[in-house]
């Protein structure tokens, strides 16, 4: 399986393979995201996905595909219980009663929570009975995008299997990651993105809360650069490298980003009355202990990073293999992609 994290300036991509009951990282890639003006061209899209696979070396044509935060939608939503097919027909037609927009040609997918403490048995069958509604996670994304990223999967001689929101396709990797932490604790996921940043709170296995904020590596590079008056690329390299040495410069986005996701868990724990215990940072920022360091000081919980190739066998060209650990942090959209399809 191929998957393919189309992000904002980078796209990260994975082939991975299944071999008996493991699964195998068999080549990853980073390349140069398109640029476009407004919506990725399906022409675009096509030449881009043909780059990939000859990236990855890959024979395979399934591809799994992410949406990025700011194209689709991802709520928790009360629902009445219907089969699934049913439900997406209700959102289809009356998106507003459910998810608070008037949502035209959108399509939209479901997955029933069973919840920690969900009715089993008898009680099930009463709830069901009587009318019960049912905790729903709602993905949703306008049909003409979800439409282009088939047809350009298809003209660069692949088959699109899964298109999957990228939210939320670093849960599917943790879950594997770090099973025991996963299932047993309650944490918060955060994707450093390049525009956008995302914080999903996962309570014994259950995803609880998904928010997005509008902060991410674009603009601690942007702050870098103007408060050093030097480019763009060198201030790239320094926010990774050298990131403790121009503290007060990165402090001017990371303080503000810390408390939006601050803010997000503040919510949590009060409508849950439970603590967040710990915090795992990915994306191309926590590659660097100093921003690690100064998210941690702003939300006052423990922030490290993690690792979502770790559960795999690793089948890398020797190159790749010495480049994994830094690179990493930065596949795990990519991995949850391929796990959500395999």
């Amino acid at each position: 399986m191929i998957a393919v994290d189309l992000g904002s300036r980078t796209t990260k991509a994975v082939h991975l393979q299944r071999r008996g009951e493991s699964l195998a990282l068999c080549r990853y890639a980073m390349l140069d995201a398109p640029i476009f003006e407004k919506t990725l061209s399906v022409d675009l899209l096509t030449e881009h996905l043909k780059t990939v696979s000859q990236a990855l070396d890959a024979r395979f044509k399934s591809v799994s595909l992410t949406v990025s935060v700011s194209d689709a939608l991802v709520r928790h939503v009360e629902m009445p219980r219907l089969p699934v097919e049913d439900m997406r027909t209700v959102l289809k037609l009356n998106s507003r009663n459910y998810l608070q927009q008037d949502l035209a040609n959108y399509v939209f997918d479901c997955h029933v929570l069973a919840g920690r403490n969900g009715a089993k048995g008898p009680e099930a069958a009463r709830a069901l009975a009587g009318g019960a509604k049912q905790r729903v996670l709602v993905a949703g994304a306008k049909k003409q995008l979800v439409d282009d990223y088939s047809e350009g999967a298809k003209a660069a001689g692949m088959s699109a299997e899964c298109i999957v929101p990228g939210l939320i396709s670093p849960v599917n990797a943790f879950e594997l990651a770090m099973p025991d932490v996963f299932s047993r604790e309650t944490v918060a996921l955060v994707d450093v993105g390049f525009r956008c940043s995302s914080i999903c709170i996962v309570q014994e296995g259950e995803l609880m809360l998904c928010r997005v904020v509008g902060m991410g590596g674009d603009r601690m590079t942007s702050a870098l650069s103007e408060a050093m008056s030097i480019s763009y690329a060198e201030a790239e390299g320094i926010k990774v490298g050298m990131a403790s040495e121009v503290q007060p410069a990165l402090d001017s986005v990371l303080v503000p980003l810390g408390r939006e996701l601050r803010a997000s868990i503040d919510f949590f724990e009060h409508q849950q009355d439970l603590p967040v215990g710990r915090v795992f940072i990915a994306g191309g920022s926590a590659r660097s202990e100093s921003i690690l360091q100064s998210l941690q000081n702003e939300l006052v919980i423990e922030c490290r990073t993690w690792n979502p190739t770790s559960f795999m066998e690793i089948a890398l060209p020797p190159q790749q293999t010495a480049e994994l650990d830094q690179v990493a942090p930065q596949l795990g959209v990519a991995v949850g992609a391929a796990l959500a399809a395999l």
